[in-house]
C-alpha cells in the first residue's frame, strides 16, 4: 500500500462524510461497488482516471479536490518480474 493511496483514502473519506453519504450511497452514484469504495478509502486500491472523476461528480467536487496535497516525489515501482520456469538437464 503505498502513501499516496493512503492519502487518497483518507481525503475520500472525509468527502464523502463531509457530504453525508455512505460508502454504499457513493458506489451507486459513481457506479462502482461498495467493497471498492472501501479499499480506496483503505488505500488498498488505487482509482483510475476515470474513477477520479466519477468520485468527484457523485461527491459534487472537482475532481482536482480529490487529489491529495503530496510534498514528495512519488517513488517508482520496482518493476516484478514473474517466477521463470528452469529446465532441468538443459
Amino acid at each position: 500500500m503505498s502513501e499516496l493511496s493512503k492519502a487518497f483514502g483518507l481525503l475520500l473519506s472525509g468527502l464523502r462524510q463531509q457530504a453525508g453519504v455512505s460508502q454504499e450511497e457513493l458506489a451507486f452514484s459513481a457506479g462502482v461497488h461498495r467493497t471498492y469504495i472501501s479499499q480506496l478509502e483503505r488505500g488498498l486500491k488505487s482509482p483510475s482516471l476515470q474513477t477520479i472523476f466519477l468520485l468527484a461528480y457523485a461527491l459534487g467536487v472537482k475532481p482536482s479536490e480529490l487529489l491529495p496535497p503530496y510534498s514528495e516525489k512519488p517513488r517508482k515501482r520496482r518493476a516484478t518480474r514473474g517466477k521463470r520456469s528452469r529446465k532441468h538437464g538443459t
